[in-house]
């Protein structure tokens, strides 16, 4: 598939990158869940382009658990700022990633 403006890119295995990106969101996170995650590892990944990209996250926070994050990164000429803006909680290992 190739990465046009506006497509999803396939499932990829979560690299340093995007757990860097995960750690920097992670408070963000549970004050959007109300809750403590003692475990935040990001799984898998799918990426859109945009004006910037959005990354779409399955984290594992903890026993069965996992939750989809959808964090926006700006382009490199308005600084790479992150922002966390959605987030899907009670997800399974199984679920798969999808855009919201």
């Amino acid at each position: 598939m190739d990465k046009c403006c506006g497509g999803i890119s396939e499932a990829k295995d979560a690299n340093e990158e995007v757990q860097k990106i995960c750690d920097e969101m992670k408070s963000h996170a549970e004050n959007k869940a109300g809750r403590v995650f003692d475990v935040f590892i990001a799984k898998s990944y799918k990426t859109q382009l945009v004006a910037g990209t959005n990354y779409f996250v399955k984290v594992h926070v903890g026993g069965d658990e996992y939750i989809h994050l959808r964090i926006y990164q700006t382009l490199p000429c308005y600084g790479e700022t992150l922002e966390l803006s959605s987030i899907q909680a009670s997800k399974a290992q199984h679920d798969p990633i999808e855009y919201f």
